[in-house]
Protein backbone atom coordinates (compact mmCIF):
# COMPACT_ATOMS: atom_id res chain seq x y z
CA UNK A 1 0.00 0.00 0.00
CA UNK A 2 1.38 3.37 -1.01
CA UNK A 3 1.60 6.53 1.04
CA UNK A 4 -1.42 8.04 -0.71
CA UNK A 5 -3.67 5.01 -0.20
CA UNK A 6 -6.43 4.83 2.40
CA UNK A 7 -5.11 2.89 5.43
CA UNK A 8 -6.57 -0.59 5.79
CA UNK A 9 -8.08 0.29 9.17
CA UNK A 10 -10.13 3.11 7.61
CA UNK A 11 -11.56 0.96 4.81
CA UNK A 12 -15.02 -0.61 4.97
CA UNK A 13 -14.40 -4.31 5.66
CA UNK A 14 -16.73 -6.56 3.63
CA UNK A 15 -16.58 -10.24 4.56
CA UNK A 16 -17.92 -13.03 2.35
CA UNK A 17 -19.10 -16.10 4.30
CA UNK A 18 -20.87 -19.36 3.59
CA UNK A 19 -20.50 -23.08 3.07
CA UNK A 20 -17.92 -24.68 0.85
CA UNK A 21 -18.87 -24.62 -2.82
CA UNK A 22 -21.65 -22.09 -2.29
CA UNK A 23 -19.75 -19.86 -4.69
CA UNK A 24 -18.22 -17.31 -2.27
CA UNK A 25 -15.07 -16.84 -4.32
CA UNK A 26 -17.05 -16.59 -7.56
CA UNK A 27 -19.25 -13.88 -6.05
CA UNK A 28 -16.16 -12.03 -4.73
CA UNK A 29 -14.64 -12.06 -8.22
CA UNK A 30 -17.89 -10.93 -9.83
CA UNK A 31 -18.44 -8.08 -7.35
CA UNK A 32 -14.87 -6.80 -7.64
CA UNK A 33 -14.49 -7.43 -11.36
CA UNK A 34 -11.14 -9.10 -10.64
CA UNK A 35 -9.83 -12.62 -10.12
CA UNK A 36 -9.09 -12.04 -6.44
CA UNK A 37 -10.01 -15.53 -5.27
CA UNK A 38 -9.27 -18.99 -6.62
CA UNK A 39 -12.41 -20.63 -8.00
CA UNK A 40 -12.69 -24.42 -8.13
CA UNK A 41 -15.29 -27.17 -7.98
CA UNK A 42 -13.18 -28.82 -5.27
CA UNK A 43 -14.53 -28.14 -1.78
CA UNK A 44 -12.27 -26.15 0.54
CA UNK A 45 -10.21 -24.34 -2.12
CA UNK A 46 -10.11 -21.24 0.11
CA UNK A 47 -8.06 -22.42 3.07
CA UNK A 48 -7.41 -19.11 4.88
CA UNK A 49 -9.12 -15.73 4.85
CA UNK A 50 -7.95 -13.76 1.81
CA UNK A 51 -7.71 -9.96 2.20
CA UNK A 52 -7.63 -7.48 -0.66
CA UNK A 53 -7.64 -3.69 -0.33
CA UNK A 54 -9.24 -2.03 -3.35
CA UNK A 55 -11.65 0.63 -4.62
CA UNK A 56 -15.20 -0.64 -5.10
CA UNK A 57 -17.68 1.68 -6.77
CA UNK A 58 -19.98 3.17 -5.65
CA UNK A 59 -18.62 2.51 -2.15
CA UNK A 60 -14.98 3.68 -2.41
CA UNK A 61 -12.01 2.19 -0.51
CA UNK A 62 -12.84 -1.23 0.92
CA UNK A 63 -11.18 -4.33 2.32
CA UNK A 64 -12.62 -7.45 0.70
CA UNK A 65 -12.32 -10.66 2.77
CA UNK A 66 -12.99 -14.09 1.26
CA UNK A 67 -13.27 -16.74 3.99
CA UNK A 68 -13.00 -20.55 4.13
CA UNK A 69 -16.23 -22.56 4.21
CA UNK A 70 -18.02 -22.46 7.53
CA UNK A 71 -18.76 -26.20 7.16
CA UNK A 72 -15.11 -27.27 6.77
CA UNK A 73 -14.30 -30.64 8.36
CA UNK A 74 -11.57 -32.32 10.39
CA UNK A 75 -8.99 -30.83 12.76
CA UNK A 76 -7.57 -28.48 10.13
CA UNK A 77 -11.10 -27.59 9.05
CA UNK A 78 -11.97 -26.63 12.62
CA UNK A 79 -9.01 -24.24 12.63
CA UNK A 80 -10.21 -22.70 9.36
CA UNK A 81 -13.72 -22.28 10.78
CA UNK A 82 -12.24 -20.56 13.84
CA UNK A 83 -10.33 -18.14 11.61
CA UNK A 84 -13.49 -17.49 9.63
CA UNK A 85 -15.35 -16.59 12.83
CA UNK A 86 -12.48 -14.31 13.86
CA UNK A 87 -13.02 -12.34 10.65
CA UNK A 88 -16.44 -11.37 12.02
CA UNK A 89 -14.70 -9.26 14.66
CA UNK A 90 -13.50 -6.84 11.98
CA UNK A 91 -16.39 -7.10 9.48
CA UNK A 92 -18.48 -3.99 8.81
CA UNK A 93 -20.72 -5.64 6.21
CA UNK A 94 -21.24 -9.42 5.99
CA UNK A 95 -22.27 -11.23 2.83
CA UNK A 96 -23.69 -14.73 3.34
CA UNK A 97 -23.40 -16.62 0.07
CA UNK A 98 -25.92 -19.47 -0.26
CA UNK A 99 -26.26 -21.97 -3.09
CA UNK A 100 -29.68 -20.99 -4.47
CA UNK A 101 -30.42 -24.54 -5.59
CA UNK A 102 -29.78 -25.98 -2.11
CA UNK A 103 -31.07 -23.15 0.08
CA UNK A 104 -29.98 -22.24 3.59
CA UNK A 105 -28.66 -24.92 5.93
CA UNK A 106 -28.13 -25.00 9.69
CA UNK A 107 -24.59 -23.66 9.16
CA UNK A 108 -25.98 -20.65 7.26
CA UNK A 109 -28.59 -20.01 9.97
CA UNK A 110 -25.83 -20.10 12.59
CA UNK A 111 -23.88 -17.49 10.64
CA UNK A 112 -26.93 -15.23 10.53
CA UNK A 113 -27.26 -15.59 14.29
CA UNK A 114 -23.62 -14.54 14.68
CA UNK A 115 -24.13 -11.53 12.40
CA UNK A 116 -27.09 -10.42 14.49
CA UNK A 117 -25.37 -11.07 17.83
CA UNK A 118 -22.42 -8.93 16.71
CA UNK A 119 -24.74 -6.30 15.20
CA UNK A 120 -23.19 -6.61 11.74
CA UNK A 121 -25.17 -5.37 8.77
CA UNK A 122 -25.58 -8.35 6.46
CA UNK A 123 -27.03 -9.48 3.15
CA UNK A 124 -27.95 -13.02 2.10
CA UNK A 125 -26.83 -13.60 -1.49
CA UNK A 126 -28.34 -16.60 -3.25
CA UNK A 127 -25.76 -17.50 -5.91
CA UNK A 128 -26.32 -19.77 -8.94
CA UNK A 129 -29.78 -18.27 -9.47
CA UNK A 130 -29.42 -19.20 -13.16
CA UNK A 131 -29.93 -22.84 -12.14
CA UNK A 132 -33.38 -22.21 -10.65
CA UNK A 133 -36.40 -23.31 -12.68
CA UNK A 134 -38.29 -20.13 -11.84
CA UNK A 135 -37.60 -16.72 -10.30
CA UNK A 136 -37.65 -16.59 -6.50
CA UNK A 137 -38.95 -13.75 -4.33
CA UNK A 138 -36.17 -12.50 -2.03
CA UNK A 139 -36.79 -11.14 1.47
CA UNK A 140 -35.77 -7.56 2.37
CA UNK A 141 -32.16 -8.53 3.16
CA UNK A 142 -31.75 -11.06 0.35
CA UNK A 143 -30.79 -10.94 -3.30
CA UNK A 144 -30.56 -13.58 -6.02
CA UNK A 145 -27.52 -13.40 -8.30
CA UNK A 146 -25.52 -15.45 -10.76
CA UNK A 147 -21.79 -14.93 -10.52
CA UNK A 148 -21.40 -17.01 -13.69
CA UNK A 149 -23.86 -14.96 -15.77
CA UNK A 150 -23.27 -11.61 -14.03
CA UNK A 151 -26.96 -11.38 -13.11
CA UNK A 152 -27.79 -8.76 -10.43
CA UNK A 153 -24.11 -8.13 -9.62
CA UNK A 154 -24.49 -4.38 -10.07
CA UNK A 155 -27.55 -4.43 -7.81
CA UNK A 156 -25.48 -6.36 -5.24
CA UNK A 157 -22.83 -3.63 -5.26
CA UNK A 158 -25.51 -1.00 -4.63
CA UNK A 159 -26.95 -3.01 -1.74
CA UNK A 160 -23.50 -3.36 -0.16
CA UNK A 161 -22.95 0.38 -0.47
CA UNK A 162 -26.22 1.06 1.33
CA UNK A 163 -25.23 -1.24 4.22
CA UNK A 164 -21.78 0.27 4.77
CA UNK A 165 -21.13 2.65 7.68
CA UNK A 166 -21.45 6.30 6.76
CA UNK A 167 -18.41 8.58 6.85
CA UNK A 168 -20.59 11.07 8.71
CA UNK A 169 -20.84 8.73 11.70
CA UNK A 170 -17.09 8.43 12.19
CA UNK A 171 -15.04 10.52 14.60
CA UNK A 172 -12.20 12.67 13.38
CA UNK A 173 -8.72 12.03 14.69
CA UNK A 174 -8.07 15.65 15.61
CA UNK A 175 -9.97 17.79 13.10
CA UNK A 176 -12.93 18.40 15.41
CA UNK A 177 -10.61 19.73 18.12
CA UNK A 178 -9.09 22.53 16.04
CA UNK A 179 -10.19 25.41 13.84
CA UNK A 180 -8.98 26.78 10.51
CA UNK A 181 -5.64 28.64 10.79
CA UNK A 182 -4.75 26.98 14.11
CA UNK A 183 -1.17 25.81 14.63
CA UNK A 184 -0.71 22.22 15.76
CA UNK A 185 2.80 21.06 16.72
CA UNK A 186 3.56 17.37 16.27
CA UNK A 187 6.52 15.90 18.15
CA UNK A 188 7.70 12.91 16.12
CA UNK A 189 10.90 11.15 17.13
CA UNK A 190 12.23 9.11 14.23
CA UNK A 191 10.81 5.64 14.83
CA UNK A 192 13.29 2.90 13.98
CA UNK A 193 10.41 0.55 13.20
CA UNK A 194 9.18 2.79 10.37
CA UNK A 195 10.49 2.13 6.84
CA UNK A 196 13.32 4.50 5.88
CA UNK A 197 11.98 7.77 4.53
CA UNK A 198 8.53 7.42 6.13
CA UNK A 199 6.67 8.57 9.20
CA UNK A 200 4.69 5.94 11.08
CA UNK A 201 1.00 5.63 10.18
CA UNK A 202 -0.50 7.51 13.21
CA UNK A 203 1.69 10.52 12.39
CA UNK A 204 0.74 10.43 8.71
CA UNK A 205 -2.97 10.21 9.46
CA UNK A 206 -2.87 13.00 12.04
CA UNK A 207 -1.06 15.35 9.67
CA UNK A 208 -3.63 14.62 6.96
CA UNK A 209 -6.54 15.32 9.35
CA UNK A 210 -4.97 18.62 10.47
CA UNK A 211 -4.60 19.76 6.86
CA UNK A 212 -8.19 18.75 6.07
CA UNK A 213 -9.27 21.02 8.94
CA UNK A 214 -7.43 23.91 7.20
CA UNK A 215 -5.00 24.16 10.11
CA UNK A 216 -1.20 24.16 10.01
CA UNK A 217 0.86 21.12 11.05
CA UNK A 218 4.36 21.86 12.36
CA UNK A 219 6.46 18.71 12.74
CA UNK A 220 9.53 18.64 15.01
CA UNK A 221 11.74 16.19 16.85
CA UNK A 222 11.56 16.13 20.64
CA UNK A 223 14.70 18.20 21.19
CA UNK A 224 13.48 20.93 18.81
CA UNK A 225 10.15 21.58 20.56
CA UNK A 226 11.16 24.26 23.09
CA UNK A 227 12.92 26.45 20.52
CA UNK A 228 10.11 25.97 18.00
CA UNK A 229 7.47 27.14 20.49
CA UNK A 230 9.56 30.20 21.31
CA UNK A 231 9.90 31.12 17.64
CA UNK A 232 6.25 30.72 16.64
CA UNK A 233 4.40 33.95 16.07
CA UNK A 234 1.39 32.73 18.03
CA UNK A 235 0.55 30.08 20.60
CA UNK A 236 -0.27 26.68 19.10
CA UNK A 237 -3.72 25.28 19.74
CA UNK A 238 -2.35 21.85 20.53
CA UNK A 239 0.87 19.86 20.91
CA UNK A 240 0.67 16.16 19.98
CA UNK A 241 3.54 13.90 20.96
CA UNK A 242 4.79 10.38 20.55
CA UNK A 243 4.16 8.69 23.91
CA UNK A 244 7.78 7.61 24.31
CA UNK A 245 8.88 11.22 24.88
CA UNK A 246 5.80 12.32 26.84
CA UNK A 247 7.74 13.47 29.92
CA UNK A 248 10.18 15.68 28.03
CA UNK A 249 7.45 17.17 25.84
CA UNK A 250 5.27 17.89 28.86
CA UNK A 251 8.17 19.72 30.53
CA UNK A 252 8.86 21.77 27.37
CA UNK A 253 5.22 22.69 26.62
CA UNK A 254 3.82 25.75 28.44
CA UNK A 255 1.00 24.90 30.83
CA UNK A 256 -1.49 27.03 28.92
CA UNK A 257 -1.01 24.96 25.73
CA UNK A 258 -3.09 21.79 25.34
CA UNK A 259 -1.02 18.60 25.16
CA UNK A 260 -1.91 15.05 24.18
CA UNK A 261 -0.42 12.07 22.34
CA UNK A 262 -1.01 10.22 19.09
CA UNK A 263 -1.92 7.14 21.10
CA UNK A 264 -4.57 8.97 23.11
CA UNK A 265 -6.08 10.45 19.95
CA UNK A 266 -6.26 6.97 18.43
CA UNK A 267 -7.88 5.59 21.59
CA UNK A 268 -10.71 8.07 21.07
CA UNK A 269 -10.80 7.46 17.31
CA UNK A 270 -11.21 3.71 17.86
CA UNK A 271 -13.73 4.03 20.71
CA UNK A 272 -11.37 2.85 23.48
CA UNK A 273 -10.61 6.09 25.33
CA UNK A 274 -13.01 5.95 28.28
CA UNK A 275 -12.30 2.31 29.09
CA UNK A 276 -8.55 2.88 28.63
CA UNK A 277 -8.46 5.83 31.03
CA UNK A 278 -10.26 3.82 33.71
CA UNK A 279 -8.09 0.79 32.98
CA UNK A 280 -4.83 2.65 33.60
CA UNK A 281 -5.60 2.92 37.32
CA UNK A 282 -5.48 -0.88 37.55
CA UNK A 283 -1.71 -0.54 37.32
CA UNK A 284 -1.62 0.31 41.03
CA UNK A 285 -3.55 -2.83 42.00
CA UNK A 286 -1.07 -5.31 40.48
CA UNK A 287 0.59 -7.84 42.78
CA UNK A 288 3.66 -10.04 42.54
CA UNK A 289 3.08 -12.87 40.08
CA UNK A 290 0.29 -11.15 38.14
CA UNK A 291 0.33 -11.42 34.35
CA UNK A 292 -0.04 -8.43 32.01
CA UNK A 293 -0.91 -8.86 28.32
CA UNK A 294 0.67 -6.39 25.90
CA UNK A 295 -1.07 -6.50 22.54
CA UNK A 296 -0.10 -4.86 19.25
CA UNK A 297 -2.28 -4.61 16.17
CA UNK A 298 0.66 -4.72 13.75
CA UNK A 299 3.52 -7.13 13.11
CA UNK A 300 6.46 -4.78 12.49
CA UNK A 301 10.04 -5.94 12.90
CA UNK A 302 11.01 -5.86 16.58
CA UNK A 303 13.78 -3.44 17.54
CA UNK A 304 16.28 -4.00 20.35
CA UNK A 305 14.46 -1.41 22.50
CA UNK A 306 10.94 -2.07 21.21
CA UNK A 307 8.23 -0.04 22.95
CA UNK A 308 5.81 -2.95 23.43
CA UNK A 309 8.23 -5.78 24.17
CA UNK A 310 10.99 -3.99 26.05
CA UNK A 311 10.29 -0.44 27.22
CA UNK A 312 6.75 -0.83 28.55
CA UNK A 313 7.46 -3.98 30.59
CA UNK A 314 10.48 -2.21 32.09
CA UNK A 315 8.54 0.97 32.87
CA UNK A 316 5.61 -0.98 34.36
CA UNK A 317 7.90 -3.00 36.61
CA UNK A 318 9.71 0.14 37.75
CA UNK A 319 6.44 1.94 38.46
CA UNK A 320 4.78 -0.89 40.39
CA UNK A 321 7.85 -2.38 42.01
CA UNK A 322 6.23 -5.80 41.49
CA UNK A 323 7.56 -9.03 40.03
CA UNK A 324 5.18 -9.32 37.05
CA UNK A 325 4.83 -11.69 34.13
CA UNK A 326 4.31 -10.34 30.62
CA UNK A 327 2.79 -12.01 27.59
CA UNK A 328 2.50 -10.57 24.08
CA UNK A 329 0.24 -10.79 21.04
CA UNK A 330 0.54 -9.05 17.70
CA UNK A 331 -1.35 -8.63 14.44
CA UNK A 332 -4.66 -10.49 14.27
CA UNK A 333 -3.77 -12.64 17.28
CA UNK A 334 -5.86 -11.83 20.35
CA UNK A 335 -7.20 -14.17 23.01
CA UNK A 336 -10.94 -14.68 23.55
CA UNK A 337 -10.19 -15.88 27.09
CA UNK A 338 -8.45 -13.12 29.06
CA UNK A 339 -9.18 -14.50 32.52
CA UNK A 340 -5.50 -15.13 33.38
CA UNK A 341 -4.58 -11.46 32.92
CA UNK A 342 -4.85 -8.69 35.47
CA UNK A 343 -4.38 -5.96 32.85
CA UNK A 344 -4.39 -5.65 29.05
CA UNK A 345 -2.25 -2.88 27.55
CA UNK A 346 -3.02 -2.34 23.86
CA UNK A 347 -1.22 -0.29 21.23
CA UNK A 348 -2.92 2.67 19.58
CA UNK A 349 -4.62 0.31 17.13
CA UNK A 350 -3.82 2.28 13.97
CA UNK A 351 -3.74 -0.97 11.93
CA UNK A 352 -7.08 -2.23 13.29
CA UNK A 353 -10.51 -0.99 12.31
CA UNK A 354 -12.90 0.36 14.93
CA UNK A 355 -14.99 -2.82 15.00
CA UNK A 356 -12.00 -5.02 15.89
CA UNK A 357 -10.83 -2.64 18.63
CA UNK A 358 -14.39 -2.64 20.01
CA UNK A 359 -14.39 -6.44 20.02
CA UNK A 360 -11.12 -6.58 21.95
CA UNK A 361 -12.41 -4.02 24.42
CA UNK A 362 -15.63 -6.01 24.89
CA UNK A 363 -13.66 -9.21 25.54
CA UNK A 364 -11.85 -7.44 28.37
CA UNK A 365 -14.87 -5.64 29.82
CA UNK A 366 -17.06 -8.77 29.75
CA UNK A 367 -14.39 -10.64 31.73
CA UNK A 368 -13.75 -7.76 34.16
CA UNK A 369 -10.18 -7.37 32.95
CA UNK A 370 -9.01 -3.72 32.85
CA UNK A 371 -7.80 -2.58 29.43
CA UNK A 372 -5.76 0.50 28.57
CA UNK A 373 -3.36 1.57 25.83
CA UNK A 374 0.28 2.55 25.47
CA UNK A 375 -0.08 6.32 25.52
CA UNK A 376 -2.57 6.42 28.37
CA UNK A 377 -0.60 4.13 30.66
CA UNK A 378 2.62 6.05 29.94
CA UNK A 379 0.91 9.35 30.77
CA UNK A 380 -0.51 7.76 33.93
CA UNK A 381 2.90 6.49 35.08
CA UNK A 382 4.45 9.91 34.43
CA UNK A 383 1.72 11.76 36.30
CA UNK A 384 0.50 13.73 33.27
CA UNK A 385 -2.64 11.81 32.30
CA UNK A 386 -4.99 14.53 33.50
CA UNK A 387 -3.10 17.14 31.53
CA UNK A 388 -3.09 14.99 28.40
CA UNK A 389 -6.89 14.65 28.61
CA UNK A 390 -7.67 18.36 29.01
CA UNK A 391 -8.31 18.46 25.27
CA UNK A 392 -11.39 16.31 26.11
CA UNK A 393 -13.15 18.24 28.93
CA UNK A 394 -16.20 15.99 28.71
CA UNK A 395 -14.15 12.95 29.72
CA UNK A 396 -12.51 14.87 32.56
CA UNK A 397 -15.97 15.81 33.82
CA UNK A 398 -17.06 12.15 33.72
CA UNK A 399 -14.04 11.24 35.81
CA UNK A 400 -14.68 14.05 38.25
CA UNK A 401 -11.41 15.75 37.31
CA UNK A 402 -11.67 19.50 37.06
CA UNK A 403 -9.71 21.21 34.29
CA UNK A 404 -6.94 23.54 35.38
Amino acid sequence: MGLNDTPSADRVHIGFFGRRNAGKSSVVNAVTGQDLAVVSDVKGTTTDPVYKAMELLPLGPVMIIDTPGIDDEGQLGALRVRRTKQVLNKTDVAVLVVDAALGKTAADTELIRLFEDKKINYLVVYNKADLLAEDAAPAFNEIYVSALKGTNIEALRERLSALAPSEDTKLRLVGDLISPSDFVVLVTPIDKAAPKGRLILPQQQTIRDILEADAAAIVVKEYELRETLQQLGKKPKLVITDSQVFAKVSADTPRDVLLTSFSILFARYKGLLRAAVRGAAALDTLRDGDTVLLSEGCTHHRQCDDIGRVKLPRWIKNHTGKDLNFEFTSGTEFYDDLSKYKLVVHCGGCMLNEREVSYRQKCAVDQNVPITNYGIIIAYMQGILKRSLEVFPGILAELGWETS
